[in-house]
């Protein structure tokens, strides 16, 4: 197993979007995950470890969880991961601005387009993109084999799941991706949601009210 990541979760952002920050150890290299908002605290805890970030990864293009990716990239020059599914919603920060009461974000655009299978490594530590369509057409999830861990966005919570009512959404669609993929992933994993406290695959397979076994 070697030296387990940093990893650090910031809520930001007036919906308090959970913003990941994971570390490698050895090389110092870092990803950040739905850099939504709070920029200078997210680039003080990168310092306060020391690394730097080498992939900025955004699980789908809502405003909470893609707001201060423009700004991000341009402090630390990291290129962004997204699924281009998303960029109809990426492409209306100004609506999504609107619809919240809040300034418009720059969009980041995407530098690498994430895919299903995709790896984006952090020193040696591997990422694999899976695509989990349905709370927004291009959502994805990262699941991180030697960390037992899934940072799954707003697909699945503890007890619930993401709303499918906003545009892109649609609840047969992520109900596949979370019984079909996620759930396939072993018990133990540690699910970090893309809002509230985290859970773990097996907690959600036995007691999730709408896609548990219950």
């Amino acid at each position: 197993m070697g030296n387990q990541m940093i990893h650090e979760i910031l809520p930001v952002g007036m919906l308090q979007c959970n913003c990941s920050i994971f570390g490698d150890e050895g090389s110092r290299e870092a990803i950040v995950v739905d850099p939504g908002d709070n920029i200078p605290e997210i680039l003080a805890m990168v310092n306060k470890h020391g690394l730097t970030v080498k992939s900025i990864v955004i699980t789908h293009a809502h405003i909470d969880h893609i707001g201060g990716a423009a700004k991000l990239k341009a402090a630390t020059g990291a290129p962004v991961h997204m699924n281009a599914r998303d960029t109809m919603l990426s492409d209306r920060l100004d609506w999504q601005a609107a619809w919240l009461g809040v300034e418009t974000p720059e969009n980041p655009g995407i530098d690498t387009e994430a895919r299903e299978g995709d790896v984006v490594l952090a020193g040696a530590t591997e990422f694999h993109v899976i695509e989990t369509p349905g709370h927004t057409q291009g959502s994805i999830s990262l699941w991180i084999p030697a960390e037992q861990k899934l940072v799954a966005g707003d697909t699945l919570f503890r007890g619930n799941i993401g709303r499918t009512d906003l545009p892109g959404g649609d609840s047969e669609q992520i109900v596949k991706s979370i019984q079909g993929k996620l759930f396939a992933l072993p018990d133990e994993v540690v699910v970090i949601a893309g809002h509230g406290e985290s859970t773990t695959i097996g907690r959600e397979k036995r007691m999730n009210p709408v896609v548990g076994r219950g």
